[in-house]
């Protein structure tokens, strides 16, 4: 069953009686309602604020890492385990192919259903995991296959384990080893870019966002509840805080922005799945093109002018 957002009330009821028109097997109506639904889509999906994009970011039926691993790779082989202490299922790293490129596929997975989200720890990675995620790209650099990011955390986990175990060191030993890393390196944000638990695998040769996604250093609330120790103003700390794609291309914090469809990836995850793989053989065929050394020296370009402004 679909879940529908406050702001998408007009298009659950057109939906609702395009149901009982085709029950009714009345298809006038159904074609009369279907146009209807289209010009309503457009009309909704076409004046978004920030805040609305960042509920379809967070949407629950929204694809995850593994939806896009499944849609997408062939001759799929899991990686498991940091090597240190543990296997954080909160990443999940594959070696397999899209299309006919081989490739690691390494994401941030929330979990679907109570006990998947609890075992996935709603996405939010410990040390273990970011360490996992590293192992898993040095293998990738060791034979000369590109990488994949798939991005979408709240944030890395922020318990006193994690804390314990050297969750910043983790982080930081994430963005010296990447940015360094001998191979071709792709992240997607395909939901919710968190702070340094989205940092900690976006660092590479393009940084890309899918059309409803978000991207932050801290979340709204987090923002709405230091600025003003209120929780009303998470609206307002949306819109300061410029975390959409659109915002985060005019001022060249990422790449590209890869489209979904216009009612959002949620209602159709095969147009979504197959518009990032598109995006990523793409940009792997265009850096194929560059020796590495014009590829190291395009990536430390783009990685030194982040936040410089004149």
């Amino acid at each position: 069953m679909a879940t529908y957002l406050d702001f998408e009330e007009n298009i659950k009821k057109i939906e609702d009686d395009i149901i009982v028109a085709k029950t009714k097997a009345d298809e006038y109506a159904v074609t009369i309602l279907e146009k209807k639904l289209a010009q309503e889509v457009d009309k909704t999906y076409s004046n978004l604020t920030d805040f609305q994009k960042l509920k379809l970011a967070r949407h629950p039926d929204r694809p995850y890492a593994l939806d896009y691993i499944r849609g997408l790779m062939t001759k799929s082989y899991e990686i498991h385990g940091d090597r240190h202490l543990a296997d954080d299922t909160a990443i999940v790293c594959y070696l397999g192919f899209i299309g006919n490129q081989k490739c690691v596929v390494i994401g941030e997975q929330k979990g679907r259903g109570v006990k998947n989200k609890i075992k996935r720890n709603f996405g939010m990675p410990n040390p273990e995991g970011y360490r996992k995620a590293l192992r898993a790209a040095k293998i990738a650099e060791k034979f000369q296959i590109p990488i994949l990011f798939l991005v979408d955390t709240p944030g890395a986990y922020p318990g006193i384990g994690a804390e314990e175990r050297s969750q910043s060191e983790a982080i930081a030993r994430n963005l010296f080893e990447l940015s360094d890393l001998n191979t071709i390196v792709i992240s997607v944000v395909i939901g919710e870019g968190g702070s340094g638990g989205a940092l900690a695998i976006s660092i590479g040769d393009k940084l890309a966002m899918m059309r409803y996604s978000i991207y932050s250093v801290i979340s709204p609330e987090g923002c709405a509840s230091i600025l003003w120790k209120n929780q009303d103003m998470v609206e307002t700390a949306t819109n300061a805080l410029k975390i959409t794609p659109d915002d985060l291309k005019k001022f060249d914090l990422i790449d590209d922005v890869i489209n979904e469809p216009l009612i959002g990836a949620h209602r159709d995850k095969d147009a979504a799945i197959a518009s990032l793989g598109d995006y990523f053989l793409t940009q792997v065929a265009q850096l194929k093109e560059l020796s590495d050394e014009q590829r190291y020296e395009q990536r430390y370009k783009r990685l030194m002018s982040l936040g410089s402004f004149s």
